[in-house]
């Protein structure tokens, strides 16, 4: 019997997460780590949220996920995709503006369908996200500018790796603080290990790269990457998420993924991940119904 419930606290987070680990496969849009970052990252958003989990038999089989200002994220097991009716349903009904988005993967059929028998529309152009997937394997060595090295977080340092990774985002602002690093810090399924900076030669940490691994897929997941702007273009980038990909090894990872930006007005993040052996699978597409094209390309957190 399918049973609809909101949203209660930690433990529906994880069931959230059961879920896309239950149906992960590159097509799907959300890996345990993307729900992770995304709920605690920026301080207060929560108030923001609305988020609804639907049940068979006290399994997850579906769950949206609203933004008030009037986005859904939403993720439907396949083999129960009726239910994407009633959570565009409640969407539309707890999120009630003027304009109406959703981002989805390019094979989710079925959200497209009903979203296109609502009237959205699909954009043409504009910002759009695109899977990338290599397997961790052949993989190359970590190349390092004299005098900087490659650490990993430790407990207690939340304050020195959310100022890390303000620093990184300084140029399109950040809201991460703190005491919302030291949430992420304690949700499954963080790892220390995987949580990554690069250090200057003065001890400074500037440039970052969080790991998510799901060890149910043995997928580890890249989210996210930054890099101060005065130490752009010294390969720390490149060399974090190396480090990465031989981290993701150590802990039985097969494979590594990443949803950067697809479109040509953003490259340079696809570039970098192509540059060591990523390759391109499909791709988010936006629906949007009501109002002016909005813009959802990457969001400051």
């Amino acid at each position: 019997m399918l049973v609809g419930r909101d949203y209660t606290g930690p433990p529906d987070l994880r069931s959230m997460q059961d879920l896309a680990q239950r149906i992960w496969s590159p097509a799907r849009r959300f890996h345990i780590g993307d729900l992770a970052w995304a709920r605690h990252s920026i301080p207060g958003s929560e108030a923001t949220f609305r988020t609804r989990l639907w049940e068979d038999d006290g399994q997850v089989i579906a769950w949206g996920w609203a933004e008030l200002s009037g986005h859904l994220d939403l993720l439907v097991d396949p083999r129960q995709d009726a239910v994407v009716v009633p959570v565009i349903d409640w969407f539309e009904d707890v999120a009630a503006g003027p304009v109406a988005t959703c981002t989805v993967m390019e094979g989710d059929v079925h959200v497209a369908s009903e979203l296109l028998g609502r009237r959205y529309s699909a954009r043409g152009q504009g910002p759009f996200f695109v899977r990338l997937s290599r397997a961790v394997t052949n993989l190359p060595d970590v190349a390092l500018h004299d005098g900087f090295t490659i650490t990993h977080v430790e407990a207690g340092q939340a304050q020195r790796r959310a100022e890390a990774h303000r620093a990184g985002w300084s140029d399109l602002g950040s809201r991460v603080s703190t005491e919302s690093y030291a949430q992420v810090m304690t949700t499954y399924p963080y790892r220390p290990c995987l949580d990554l900076v690069a250090v200057a030669p003065d001890g400074s940490w500037v440039a970052s790269a969080l790991g998510w691994y799901d060890e149910g897929n043995h997928v580890g997941l890249v989210e996210p990457v930054s890099c101060a702007p005065a130490y752009r273009g010294l390969g720390l980038a490149r060399a974090l998420n190396v480090a990465l990909l031989h981290a993701f090894k150590e802990v039985g990872g097969e494979t590594a993924v990443i949803l950067p930006r697809g479109d040509d007005a953003y490259p340079a993040p696809k570039q970098l991940y192509q540059g060591i052996g990523y390759v391109s699978g499909p791709r988010t597409v936006h629906y949007q119904r009501g109002g002016h094209p909005v813009d959802r390309g990457a969001t400051p957190a």
